[in-house]
């Protein structure tokens, strides 16, 4: 189980429950938007989670970005705005789950889609960009022969 629940007694015995900030990790965050299913856009966010708030930044292949938004420890939710610099903006809305936090934003009703955040790890990212940054042989990168389009 991801986070650390604990009870807390309080004036009057009143018992709540509260989370721990493994669920909300202030730092670096990982993760995806889509337009559909197979599309996957990664971006990488700083992320600060702060008594309700949540602020930070980061950058896709959009470009950089600002955070600024809010969530609930006990619902789970989160929803918030990235700003592009000097451009637009799009609202997010996602739950907090064992994998990080899911949800959705949307630019206008017809400009929508999916997204997928998560607490970075220590070194995670920095194998793919290596990969990336590698040239390959022509031979190795095809799989099959390459042939002329037919009209």
């Amino acid at each position: 189980m991801l986070g650390c629940w604990s009870l807390e007694f309080f004036a009057a015995g009143v018992y709540i429950c509260a989370v721990s900030e493994e669920l909300f990790p202030s730092g670096p965050w990982t993760g995806f938007y889509n337009y559909g299913p197979q599309d996957k856009h990664r971006m990488d966010l700083d992320l600060t989670f702060e008594g309700g708030k949540m602020s930070g930044d980061g950058n896709d292949d959009v470009g950089r970005f600002a955070i600024s938004g809010q969530y609930d420890v006990k619902s789970l939710e989160c929803w918030w705005t990235k700003t592009y610099v000097g451009a637009h903006s799009v609202l997010y809305r996602g739950f907090r789950e064992g994998k990080g936090i899911w949800g959705t934003w949307e630019i206008t009703p017809h400009n929508h889609g999916g997204f997928h955040i998560w607490p970075k790890r220590p070194g995670e990212g920095e194998t793919e960009t290596a990969a990336a940054e590698q040239a390959k042989p022509v031979e190795v990168a095809a799989t099959e022969p390459v042939t002329a389009p037919t009209k």
